[in-house]
């Protein structure tokens, strides 16, 4: 392999795993975008969230086409084959982010009509603030290559269940106080289970960066406190 082939490889493999940060920033962006949607019961937000998720579509299979060329044209090995399989993997990871994102999205109609629970949409907030931060940590290690970064987003996994958990009591006490806030809380619960979802596709991008940089799996199983999953 000649230097201008060595460096043309290169300069794929570079090219996608980019492509793949910028994948990471849209769906961030598209989870930031759709809870302010929710807090805010601002419907114009939402509308631009659910239009913009076929962006992601679009570049998640572009992706995958790319790497399934790198790989069969340029028979990437070791530490290679890893980025090319990991930059796939964690665009399948951030599709998924954005069709959670906008499902949060679709519920701001109903939940701009219903009867407010602001103390619940505050925590909402919280939960949903929290997520954000971990995704964003967890893109940042992968830019970056900083493995313990992202062994620091999984192992505080735990956190966002504990929030999850926190809140299905909050809204389950103000259904069965108030039937008025049945409607509103009961979409907050899907939303906050899709946040939830939100930061398991955080914790699988940290175990796939993990593996990408270093060429093991998670020794431990991850940190899990959501007992009131039973799925």
């Amino acid at each position: 392999m000649n230097e201008h082939t060595v460096k043309s490889y290169e300069d794929e493999l570079n090219a996608l795993m980019a492509e793949c940060a910028r994948m990471g920033g849209l769906a961030e962006a598209q989870v930031a975008d759709s809870l302010d949607a929710v807090v805010r019961r601002d419907k114009a937000v939402a509308d631009s969230v659910v239009q913009r998720d076929e962006r992601l579509d679009i570049l998640e299979a572009d992706i995958e086409r790319k790497a399934i060329r790198l790989i069969a044209l340029r028979q990437p090995m070791a530490n290679d084959l890893r980025r090319t399989v990991g930059a796939m993997k964690i665009a399948m990871n951030l599709e998924r982010i954005g069709d959670l994102a906008k499902n949060i999205a679709k519920r701001t109609a109903v939940i701009a009509e219903a009867e407010p629970v602001i103390p619940a949409t505050r925590s909402i907030e919280r939960m949903g603030r929290l997520v954000v931060s971990r995704l964003k940590e967890v893109l940042d290690a992968y830019t970056a290559s900083e493995v313990e970064r992202a062994v620091a987003v999984w192992s505080r996994d735990d956190e966002v269940d504990e929030h999850y958990n926190s809140l299905f009591r909050e809204l389950l006490t103000y259904m069965m106080g108030d039937p008025r806030t049945i409607t509103a809380s009961a979409h907050l619960l899907f939303i906050a289970k899709n946040l939830e979802r939100i930061g398991d596709h955080a914790t699988n991008i940290a175990e796939i960066v993990h593996y990408e940089i270093t060429g093991e799996d998670m020794l431990s199983k991850r940190p899990k406190t959501d007992a009131l999953d039973l799925a």
